[in-house]
């Protein structure tokens, strides 16, 4: 179990929200899956839904904001910073793209939003009230923040400069996969999407939530109204399985090993 109620380091994945056209929909699929409670925002913020687990703030919530109708539900993953602007420039001088430019959240801190050289999107996020994601790597919680694409080596580099990563190589055949460190700690992965992923797929950023039972988990989501899109199976880091939400959002499960 990881609780935090400071800023996290430069270049860690620190919050993650899901965009979606129906947040009360989000809320009871998500709320039945992982168990969570919700703090709802008010119309100031449009409605901006806390997801927690045991009081503490997990990911966020939001529907689709005007003009964005055609928008599909998604994930978006935040990686902190202490210095938006810096970190912007720095974005651009490696080769990445700016989608939406630094912007003050009232008093909660400042954000962007940014594509990678490879196609993946992802937000900067630089603490102010808000911190981030309290807890982590417990029932109901994120655990890992991966980037995949099918430009490998133009991605690593990208978050080589902008971040200043180490990278610790798992790659085997058919495999191509680099741990993410920030002062030697690991933080996430990054790696190339396999030949077999259908060509529509784009490149990404994913995370993966805690479960006590990937496979009833799986089952449930089911129930809910999502679907499986990798069957339950098994890994070295644990029991993991990739669903779907009711509305379309991707993400991962995972039974960590002990």
């Amino acid at each position: 179990m990881t609780v935090r109620d400071s800023a996290w380091p430069d270049g860690t994945p620190c919050w993650a929200d899901l965009m979606v056209p129906d947040r009360k929909k989000a809320m009871a699929f998500y709320g039945g899956l992982f168990g969570w409670d919700f703090a709802e925002g008010t119309e100031e913020n449009g409605f901006y839904t806390i997801a927690r687990v045991d009081g503490r703030n997990v990911v966020g919530l939001m529907g689709t904001m005007p003009g964005q109708d055609a928008a599909p539900a998604a994930w978006t993953v935040y990686l902190a910073t202490s210095d938006l602007d810096k970190t912007t420039a720095a974005v651009t001088e490696a080769g990445g793209q700016v989608v939406s430019p630094p912007m003050d959240v009232m008093t909660q801190g400042r954000m962007a939003v940014i594509a990678d050289p490879a196609g993946a999107v992802f937000g900067l996020w630089q603490a102010g009230d808000h911190t981030g994601m309290q807890i982590a790597n417990v029932p109901g919680a994120v655990s890992w923040n991966e980037s995949m694409s099918r430009d490998y080596e133009t991605a690593k580099a990208f978050y080589g400069k902008v971040f200043g990563y180490g990278f610790e190589d798992m790659s085997a055949p058919g495999f191509t996969y680099s741990v993410l460190t920030v002062g030697g700690e690991p933080v996430g992965g990054i790696g190339a999407l396999p030949d077999d992923v259908p060509a529509q797929v784009p490149a990404h950023w994913l995370s993966y939530f805690t479960v006590s039972d990937t496979d009833a988990v799986a089952a449930k989501a089911v129930e809910l109204g999502g679907s499986v899109i990798t069957e339950p199976f098994d890994s070295p880091q644990g029991r993991l399985a990739a669903l779907t939400d009711d509305q379309g959002a991707v993400f991962r499960v995972i039974t960590l090993a002990r």
